[in-house]
């Protein structure tokens, strides 16, 4: 962590070497912290977890790897998410991980809790193509809304993600790099306001 503004926590919704989604909240996390933002990043293959199945809920409890992502999630001010996009929408270990860290009720001393009401995020999406993931990025504001977040309304897409960034990860389109200072602008000013 570094810095000493809000503490804002960034993933992206992909673990695959090289991903899009990776690069573009490696982007954010620059742009984050240039603007002040005391940043975290994770990566979600250090909470594995398996597909989401209430049977396994009720035998088992939340995983563990949820439960410590939630109160991640809840320690930070806001959260910035990547998206790739999978046919059309949200690729499933995104789903599956915010599935399972909505059923965390309760906080270590059993009081309730939900990670993701009131929490200011905003979001990124990416893909090979023009279409820059935003199917992908809209349903993911849904779900997240549905949640009880407050996703900002600023967000950066981006397109032909394999042409987008040089050999240092920065984006070479001028208009991208405008589009991700003012999503973090944004974010870093609403977090700010709501910051514990």
């Amino acid at each position: 962590m570094n810095g000493a503004g809000p503490r804002i926590l960034v993933f992206a919704g992909s673990i695959r070497a090289g991903a899009f989604s990776g690069k573009t909240a490696d982007a954010a996390v620059r742009e984050l912290a240039l603007q002040g933002a005391a940043v975290t990043r994770i990566s979600l293959a250090d909470y594995p977890l398996p597909l989401m199945n209430q049977d396994l809920e009720r035998e088992s409890g939340v995983p563990e790897p949820a439960v410590r992502l939630a109160h991640m999630i809840a320690a930070h001010d806001g959260l910035l998410i990547a998206t790739p996009e999978y046919n059309a929408s949200v690729p499933p270990l995104l789903k599956n991980t915010i599935d399972w860290v909505s059923r965390v009720n309760q906080d270590r001393q059993g009081q309730p809790f939900r990670a993701f009401k009131g929490k200011v995020m905003a979001l990124c999406s990416s893909s090979n193509g023009n279409y820059a993931g935003i199917r992908a990025i809209n349903h993911l504001r849904a779900i997240l809304v549905h949640c009880g977040a407050e996703v900002i309304s600023p967000q950066c897409s981006v397109p032909r993600g394999q042409d987008a960034f040089d050999d240092e990860g920065n984006f070479r389109d001028d208009a991208l790099r405008k589009s991700m200072a003012n999503v973090c602008r944004a974010l870093i000013e609403r977090a700010g306001l709501t910051r514990a």
